[in-house]
Formats: C-alpha cells, sequence, structure tokens
C-alpha cells in the first residue's frame, strides 16, 4: 500500500470520529501524515508540522496494526512503534485503525 492510500484511509477514518482537539502526526519511515483535530474538524495533510504528539514507525508496521496482526501496546514494547508527546492522544490510535 502506498502512502497516498494509506493517508486517504486515515482521512476517511478521522472523519468518523470527534474533532481531536490536538494534532497527531505520523512519520512512515520518510513520510508525514498529520491530523490536524485543533480546529472544529480532523483534516488530514502531508506536512511535516509541530505536533502535540508523534507516533513514529514504518509502513509495514503501520499496516500490521491495520490488518490487527499486532497490538499497539506490544508494538511499543517491542521498539515497533515510538511516541514522542502527549500519551493521551497516541491513545487514540485505537479510535483511528
Amino acid at each position: 500500500m502506498e502512502i497516498e492510500q494509506i493517508r486517504q484511509e486515515l482521512a476517511n477514518n478521522v472523519q468518523k470520529i470527534d474533532p481531536l482537539g490536538k494534532k497527531l502526526k505520523f512519520k512512515l519511515d520518510d513520510d508525514f501524515i498529520l491530523v490536524d483535530g485543533s480546529g472544529g474538524k480532523n483534516e488530514v495533510t502531508d506536512h511535516d508540522g509541530d505536533a502535540d504528539c508523534t507516533i513514529t514507525m514504518s509502513k509495514e508496521t503501520y499496516l500490521k496494526l491495520q490488518r490487527k496482526e499486532i497490538k499497539p501496546m506490544i508494538a511499543t514494547l517491542t521498539g515497533k512503534i515510538k511516541v514522542k508527546g502527549d500519551i493521551g492522544l497516541a491513545q487514540k490510535l485505537k479510535q483511528l485503525m
């Protein structure tokens, strides 16, 4: 799956939940996805801007999470996911998958 497909799926998923109230950034290999929920709705872009929480992982790990082949907690404990910033915001990842 290409980054554009991942970004589009994430954009569709964030429209189904309430605005995050903050900015959540994914760094998937060398690509970025910024979910800006600081306004009236969640918006997804490819910007590498400031975020309240940054989640770093490979595209492969992201896809495994999406397919429910690995649990977020296990991926974090094994170092496949790195979280910097607001941990509470990172926990909303479950809603986005």
